[in-house]
C-alpha cells in the first residue's frame, strides 16, 4: 500500500460527470487527486496520434489526457462505467477504456479501473468499490465512509445546476469552494437576454473549451441565454425522452433528446446541438431532436466536431444562425455575438 498515493484524473469523457465524486472518494481514503489540465491542441494531437484514425474525437482527447499524466501520479483513474441504469448501456468507449488505455499508451501510470455496471447487482458493484479502495485502506468503515461522502458530494454537484441554473464548470467551483465566475445561466441571468438558446450534447463535448470553441463562454459574453441539459432534473429529461422515443438505450443519450425535446416545449428561440463526428448514438439522438424543431418551426444548428475543423468556419455557421434568430424575433443577437 502507498501512502498519500497521487492518482490522476484525465480531464475529458466522464469527467464532466462524475470528477466531485471520484475526487471525494480517493481524498478520503487517503489519495492526492491530480487533474489534468485543459485540453490544448498538442493534447489532442498526442491523443490521436495513439489510436486509429476512425477512433471518435472525445477518446482522442481523452488518451491525450492519459499521456499528459505519465509521470506526474502513481496511478491513473480510469472506470469502466457499463451501464448505470437498468437495461440501458454506455457507448463502447466507456466500456473498454481502461483496456483501450493500456493498449495504446504504454508508458500510462499503472490504472485504477472499477466495473460499474447495475445490471449485475447491488453485491457486485459493492465488491469493485471495495477492491478499488484496497490500493489506499483495508479498512471496511474508512471504504464505506469514503463512498457516502463520494454519493454526497455527487447529490451536491448536481443540486445547483438543475435548481439553480449553473453550468458545469460553475457547479465544479462552488463545491471545491472556490468560485472564479459569477454565474450567468439560468433563467434570471439577465433581464433582457439577446435570446434564449438550449445548447444539447454529452458535457465532454460542452465544456471542452477546445473542441468546442468556447461557444458557450461566447454566448454569455453576448448576453444571451444559455440553456443546458444539466440544468434538468433527471425525472424532466427522463419524461421528455420516454415522449420523444420511449425508453432510451444508452446512458446520458437522455441528456439530449430530453433535453432537447423539454426546451423545445418552452419556446427557446432556437436550439443548438453539438455532436462528436462519426458518433452513432449521437446522431440518432440529435436527428430526433432536428425533427422536432421542424415541427416547432424553431431554429435548430447541428455542429458536429473533429479534429480537423476550422474555428473561422464554426464561427460563421453560428454568426448565420444567430442573424436567423434576429431576424425572426426583431432582436439584434447576431451584432452581439459577431462584436465579440
Amino acid at each position: 500500500m502507498i501512502k498519500m498515493a497521487r492518482v490522476g484524473i484525465p480531464r475529458a469523457l466522464l469527467y464532466y460527470q462524475y470528477h466531485p465524486m471520484w475526487e471525494t472518494f480517493l481524498r478520503e481514503l487517503g489519495a492526492e487527486v491530480i487533474v489534468s489540465p485543459e485540453t490544448t491542441q498538442i493534447t489532442l494531437s498526442e491523443g490521436s496520434s495513439r489510436v486509429v484514425a476512425d477512433t471518435c474525437l472525445p477518446v482522442k482527447v481523452f488518451m491525450g489526457h492519459v499521456l499528459s499524466l505519465a509521470g506526474q501520479c502513481d496511478y491513473v483513474f480510469i472506470p469502466a462505467i457499463r451501464s448505470v441504469k437498468r437495461r440501458v448501456y454506455n457507448c463502447s468507449k466507456f466500456l473498454g477504456l481502461p483496456d483501450m488505455t493500456r493498449a495504446v499508451i504504454s508508458e500510462s501510470p499503472p490504472i485504477l479501473d472499477i466495473e460499474v455496471d447495475v445490471n449485475k447487482g447491488r453485491l457486485q458493484l459493492y465488491q469493485s468499490i471495495y477492491k478499488l479502495a484496497r490500493h489506499f485502506t483495508r479498512n471496511p468503515l474508512r471504504i464505506r465512509q469514503a463512498a457516502i461522502a463520494a454519493w454526497r458530494a455527487y447529490l451536491d454537484y448536481q443540486r445547483p445546476m438543475c435548481c439553480h441554473g449553473l453550468n458545469t464548470p460553475e457547479a465544479m467551483e462552488r463545491i471545491s469552494g472556490r468560485p472564479k465566475t459569477k454565474p450567468k445561466t439560468g433563467p434570471n441571468h439577465s433581464l433582457s437576454p439577446q435570446a434564449t438558446i438550449a445548447i444539447i450534447g454529452h458535457l465532454y463535448l460542452l465544456y471542452d473549451d477546445l473542441i468546442s470553441y468556447r461557444l458557450i463562454r461566447r454566448l454569455l459574453r453576448s448576453d444571451i441565454e444559455v440553456l443546458t441539459p444539466k440544468m434538468l432534473s433527471p425525472e424532466v429529461l427522463q419524461s421528455a425522452t420516454v415522449k420523444a422515443v420511449g425508453k432510451a438505450h444508452w446512458t446520458y443519450e437522455d441528456e439530449v433528446v430530453g433535453a432537447g425535446v423539454h426546451y423545445l416545449s418552452q419556446n427557446v428561440d432556437g436550439v443548438i446541438g453539438l455532436t462528436a463526428f462519426g458518433c452513432g448514438p449521437d446522431s440518432m439522438m440529435m436527428e430526433i431532436v432536428r425533427s422536432q424543431a421542424r415541427l416547432k418551426n424553431t431554429p435548430f444548428l447541428c455542429l458536429s466536431l473533429d479534429e480537423h475543423q476550422s474555428e473561422a468556419g464554426v464561427i460563421t455557421r453560428l454568426e448565420a444562425f444567430l442573424d436567423m434568430i434576429s431576424r425572426r424575433s426583431g432582436g439584434d443577437a447576431s451584432r452581439a455575438y459577431s462584436s465579440r
